[in-house]
């Protein structure tokens, strides 16, 4: 009888189109009690890791079809596979090489010739690694659902006070109370952000498509910021023109509300947050840019995962979920995310979705040779017909507070 109790074997893909090198990591590998899987091409090794994935990848840069680069891509953007650790193995030495591959998704890099007992001490390190990791979002998810029940309790009595005991109460209890429903409501919004989060990963999250103003949004949630602390300002670069996008207009909203924060959080006193909003053939991109230290290139790419740091540099006090929870919103739309930025000049971060899709329209029930007037009329028939956008705003505390 097989005994269900012994630890699985940790399972290594192992992409590189040099048989040597596949071989002495193949047998060196097997020798230690892991299970490689070797495959010569990164298109193998994408059916090959979407038939059985892995529990870590080692991955050669300059094959031929498909380099490494192009592979770790297609691996991050795919929801089933975009947590398992990328090692880079490759002759090139060069720190542009090595930017490129942590930029990609890459969680180390070892330059050839190597030598395997450095190839051991990361495999293990990482797989290490990405078991504490799974343990750790286990366990956030599971004190997320035990919070929401108090956390309901606290709203409930907090409603009790504000509407029968309000008159009762001293201003200043008044403010406390305030401040208490500020405080849960931020509190609320992490434990959003963090569900949220988990199934979008895993592909649950159905999106509330319709009809949306991107930049008539973009403006009231500035508008709703105001006044800034610290005497900080957010200038909006946008077309006066309508720009129409089809989306789940609560998670975009979020998305905006979330680098704005981080925007605000990070730009010191007396300093100026820029919105611009760029339209193009067939997309719209936002870009949001702050004053603060910036980031280094090497972490260009990590902030997007789930509890990502900037080393000393980050002194965030949420979850450390909100550009996870950005970057996957946007790739549900259909659209792309990232940053630009370098120490010491600031940060711009910038996501990029899609323009109205005419086959939605056409679904409900506009003519598909409609003109710019008729999308723009449709736009605003669903925002006058569903305001909560609207009257929202004003209960968006994340957005001017200077710690979330």
């Amino acid at each position: 009888m097989k005994d269900t109790n012994q630890p699985k074997v940790p399972n290594i893909l192992i992409v590189d189109d040099t048989p040597a090198n596949v071989l002495l990591l193949v047998r060196m590998l097997a020798e230690r009690g892991y299970k490689p899987r070797p495959v010569s091409s990164g298109k193998l090794a994408l059916q090959a890791a979407r038939a059985e994935p892995p529990d870590l990848i080692l991955l050669d840069i300059a094959m031929p079809e498909m380099n490494g680069y192009e592979v770790c891509e297609q691996l991050k953007a795919d929801a089933a596979l975009n947590d398992v650790p990328v090692i880079f193995i490759s002759a090139l030495s060069e720190t542009i090489d090595k930017v490129k591959a942590f930029r990609v998704g890459g969680v180390d890099y070892v330059t050839k010739p190597f030598q395997f007992e450095e190839v051991y001490a990361r495999v293990q390190t990482h797989l290490q690694l990405h078991r504490l990791e799974k343990l750790r979002d286990d366990l956030t998810h599971m004190v997320v659902h035990d919070l929401r029940n108090p956390l309901s309790v606290i709203f409930n009595f907090l409603d009790i006070l504000e509407s029968k005991e309000s008159k009762n109460l001293s201003s200043s209890a008044r403010s406390f109370i305030t401040l208490a429903r500020i405080s849960a409501e931020e509190l609320r919004n992490m434990i959003s952000s963090i569900l949220d989060v988990s199934k979008m990963g895993a592909g649950e999250m159905k999106l509330q498509r319709e009809p949306c103003d991107l930049c008539a949004l973009i403006r009231g949630m500035v508008a709703a910021t105001q006044p800034l602390p610290g005497n900080r300002t957010v200038t909006l670069e946008a077309p006066d023109l309508s720009l129409t996008v089809t989306a789940d207009i609560g998670l975009i909203r979020r998305v905006l509300q979330n680098l704005l924060s981080n925007a605000l959080r990070y730009t010191p006193s007396g300093g100026d947050i820029r919105m611009v909003v760029t339209p193009s053939t067939g997309e719209v991109r936002v870009t949001v840019t702050d004053a603060g230290p910036g980031i280094a290139p090497e972490y260009h790419q990590r902030i997007f995962e789930k509890f990502g740091q900037v080393g000393k540099l980050d002194n965030r006090t949420g979850t450390g979920l909100g550009l996870t929870f950005c970057k996957l919103a946007v790739e549900a739309h259909g659209g792309r995310i990232g940053v630009d930025s370098e120490v010491g000049k600031g940060s711009t971060f910038w996501f990029v979705l899609p323009r109205l899709d005419v086959g939605f329209i056409r679904t409900q029930g506009m003519n598909a040779t409609g003109t710019e007037q008729e999308l723009m009329q449709v736009t605003k028939a669903v925002h006058e017909t569903s305001n909560d956008w609207k009257q929202t705003l004003p209960k968006l505390p994340i957005i001017g507070s200077p710690t979330r």
